[in-house]
């Protein structure tokens, strides 16, 4: 019988940072993640296709939650409602524990570009299923993917935020400010009195 294992991602996930940390990502084995979350490489690889995917465990969850997030908004929503529905969504999955696993994750990806890439990688998986959600809610495709690249943006820098200087305030409030502020700065700079999303931006 193999060994006792619950919540044996989490525990994958913990040990991988420990070890991440200690002596680099680069010289850390996945036998080595295993053993130090007393499990074996077999039930890591069972969970995991390599050692870096156990950082990036919850990219699944997001793209659906993202999804569910823009069809779950009223009928009448605008573009920019829908795609403030789609963010909240991906703000309110994430709980306070996370803040410290982002903190130490932030680091990790700074010093590699096996991380940075991944890290891309997984930022342009979630912008396109937004793209995709608001495309079903006749926002028209080019104005999603602008949109999108908005609402990503202002989810990775607030979150960012979120686990640094605002660590005390709900993940949502950090990132509707960015939404608020990015709206801003595109609309001075764009010269365009009105707000962004308004009908013509659908079908």
């Amino acid at each position: 019988m193999g060994r006792w294992e619950p919540d044996a991602r989490g525990r994958l996930l913990h040990a991988a940072l420990d070890l991440f940390a200690d002596q680099g990502y680069e010289a850390t084995t996945a036998a080595q993640i295993a053993a130090h979350a007393g499990l074996t490489k077999t039930t890591l690889f069972r969970h995991f296709a390599d050692k870096r995917e156990i950082l990036f465990q919850g990219q699944p969850a997001l793209v659906s939650v993202v999804a569910s997030g823009v069809a779950s908004a009223p009928e009448e929503a605008t573009a920019t409602e829908l795609l403030r529905a789609g963010v909240r969504a991906l703000c309110e999955w994430h709980v306070p524990e996370q803040q410290e696993i982002g903190r130490r994750i932030r680091p990790l990806v700074d010093l590699s570009p096996e991380l940075q890439e991944r890290t891309a990688f997984k930022r342009s998986v979630l912008a396109a299923a937004l793209v995709e959600a608001l495309h079903e809610r006749r926002v028209e495709r080019r104005a999603a993917a602008a949109l999108s690249d908005v609402g990503i943006r202002a989810y990775y820098d607030g979150f960012a935020a979120w686990t640094d200087a605002r660590r005390d305030e709900p993940l949502w409030d950090v990132v509707s400010e960015e939404l608020i502020a990015i709206e801003v700065a595109l609309r001075s700079a764009l010269g365009a009195p009105q707000r962004l999303g308004q009908d013509a931006a659908t079908r």
